[in-house]
């Protein structure tokens, strides 16, 4: 059976049973609505009001009824009493007016600041919880679960009083207007609510099935939609295309199954309930006939057990979307009561040097606890020189960034900047000395002014634009009709590999960094391109630390040391020159067989 994508409706079986427990989970939502109690408590009134006023108007319906048959009770001519009614509705209006006013007013600020607490909160989680979590998922809890929550706060909750009110309200006057009719008419309820016990929850099962069917065509359209490209090089769009249909072919038969079975018990409900009214109204007719009650009672009778019958039918959808909402507030408060790495970024600005020291540091990721990336290892690296990493895939290299970065939390030993323990430092203000280069460029998809400016918010034009120049980027920029406030797309799309990579390097010169990390910034590029790049690059460089990933050997002839990582271990070191003169050594077999 299809799981869940992330992103997907919630499905059937996502509900969440009702319990003290989880109406506490819901409860823990409502924090985000306190800052806006007056407007909360003058909705409830305001719904109570509109409910109440409203259960007046079955009685002076009947009233019209009554005068008509020269009973009267309340009024003395017909007009009066259409005249009451129409005050109730007016009154009854103003009331439910304020009423969702004020709740769309709580609901929409409250889950404005949900929203925000969510992505606040997920934007400063640690690397290990994005390890953990496909993005598809958390733009699941922003959108769909905030969704279902404000679909709580801003009908759910209201319509579950007002319905409450009206049934509690209309069986107190059914049963003060005529008791004995009211007693007939609930021999019949235990018949209804049975059946639709027993063929609601059958339907739900056959619903669910379509929901499975539904969710593997879903999963069928994502995966051929991102590997689009994968699909057009094999030219397997026809196969997509009948693997699509018959997916959605299968849906339309478990659905068609299941609606068969809805309109069996949809005639047979029907049925049941007119059923029912029919045996109230006989015997309501009887009562009337021997003068039990009046013809004005039982056309109000009539109208109450209406109000009544509604309300019970809606509760069942009602309890419905508070199993979801409390679903949805479960997941949201897991997130929101997840630690972080949020500090106060008020903390006195710091500006390293650029000396780094790893002192048997080892390390394995939380994800793959079993498996030692570093071990025991050590180096260290002088302010302002330039050291490359040198190693085969999966040595360790990302991972020594990584944790320089303080991505991950490591397990044994200690990283030192300028001789303290890195986790002694502000984390904002630690990293805002560390620029990184990396070999494949995220660009967002505002202009390129705001992307070189990502590297400082707030910086003046000059400074971008000389950013941009010293990036070797300000001439193709120029060459662009609106210049810096040209739109780059989607991660960058409209721009080449070689103009994304000086944007890049822009972004990081702005910043100013005391560190530099580079992720072999010129491996994917043509010539022309990579010599622009690699012009900029020894100008970003200039006085900063430097920690080059190098994937061609070939570029880090001019670095000061090379360290070889071999298994998580420094296995050589030294310059180009000395390296290659070590017989069998590791880093002159690289070179020979990158030559070859």
């Amino acid at each position: 059976m299809a799981k869940r994508k992330s992103g997907e409706p919630l499905r059937e079986e996502e509900k969440r049973r009702i319990t003290k427990t989880s109406l506490r989970q819901l409860a823990g939502i409502f924090r985000f609505m306190l800052p806006y109690k007056g407007l909360f408590i003058t909705g409830l009134v305001s719904l109570v009001l509109s409910s109440v006023t409203l259960m007046a108007f079955p009685r002076l319906s009947g009233e019209l009824l009554d005068i008509a048959s020269g009973k009267p009770k309340y009024f003395t001519s017909i007009n009066e009493a259409a005249l009451a009614l129409l005050a109730i509705l007016f009154v009854q209006g103003i009331f439910s007016f304020i009423r969702v006013y004020t709740f769309s007013i709580v609901t929409e600020r409250g889950m404005a600041d949900v929203r925000k607490s969510i992505y606040k909160k997920i934007i400063w989680m640690p690397m290990t919880f994005f390890d953990n979590k496909r993005v598809g998922e958390l733009m699941s809890r922003m959108v769909s679960d905030t969704e279902t929550l404000q679909g709580a706060f801003s009908f759910t909750l209201a319509e579950l009083l007002r319905q409450i009110i009206t049934l509690v309200t209309g069986t107190i006057i059914i049963f003060y207007l005529a008791p004995t009719l009211t007693g007939f008419m609930l021999l019949t309820f235990p018949v209804i609510v049975l059946s639709a016990l027993i063929f609601g929850k059958f339907i739900r099962k056959l619903s669910r099935k379509t929901q499975d069917k539904l969710a593997e065509a879903n999963i069928i359209v994502e995966e051929s939609f991102q590997s689009a490209s994968v699909v057009k090089s094999f030219t397997n769009e026809i196969f997509e295309v009948n693997r699509y249909s018959k997916a959605i072919n299968e849906v339309v038969g478990t659905a068609l199954h299941g609606a068969r079975y809805r309109s069996l018990f949809v005639s047979f409900i029907i049925f049941v309930v007119f059923g029912g009214i029919v045996a109230v109204g006989w015997y309501g007719a009887k009562l009337v006939q021997v003068n039990q009650i009046t013809t004005g009672e039982l056309f109000s009778f009539v109208l109450y057990t209406s109000f009544i019958g509604f309300s019970i039918a809606g509760l069942g959808d009602i309890y419905s979307q508070l199993q979801r909402s409390i679903g949805a507030s479960e997941r949201i408060l897991d997130i929101l009561n997840e630690h972080d790495e949020a500090e106060n970024t008020e903390s006195s600005p710091l500006k390293l040097q650029g000396k780094i020291s790893f002192e048997n540091v080892s390390f394995a990721y939380p994800t793959r606890s079993e498996l030692t990336v570093l071990k025991q290892l050590n180096f260290s690296i002088a302010p302002g020189e330039k050291v490359a990493l040198v190693g085969q895939s999966g040595s360790g290299k990302s991972t020594i960034i990584n944790l320089l970065m303080r991505f991950y939390p490591i397990q044994q030993g200690d990283i030192k900047a300028d001789d303290q323990n890195i986790y002694n430092f502000n984390l904002t203000s630690y990293r805002n000395n560390i620029g990184i280069v990396p070999q494949e460029v995220i660009l967002f998809g505002g202009t390129i002014f705001e992307n070189i400016a990502y590297g400082k918010p707030g910086a003046s034009a000059d400074e971008v634009r000389k950013a941009a120049q010293q990036a070797n980027a300000l001439e193709f920029i120029e060459r662009f009709p609106e210049k810096f406030d040209t739109v780059v797309g989607e991660r960058g799309v409209k721009l080449s590999g070689g103009q994304r990579q000086r944007i890049a390097i822009a972004r990081a010169i702005l910043k100013n960094p005391s560190i530099l990390i580079l992720d072999e910034a010129t491996s994917s590029l043509d010539a022309q391109s990579e010599v622009l790049v690699q012009q900029a690059l020894e100008t970003l460089m200039e006085g900063r630390t430097t920690i080059i990933i190098a994937h061609r050997l070939s570029t880090i002839k001019k670095v000061d040391r090379i360290f070889v990582i071999k298994e998580g271990m420094l296995a050589e070191t030294g310059s180009h020159a000395e390296l290659t003169q070590l017989d069998n050594g590791i880093y002159s077999n690289l070179l020979k067989l990158q030559l070859q």
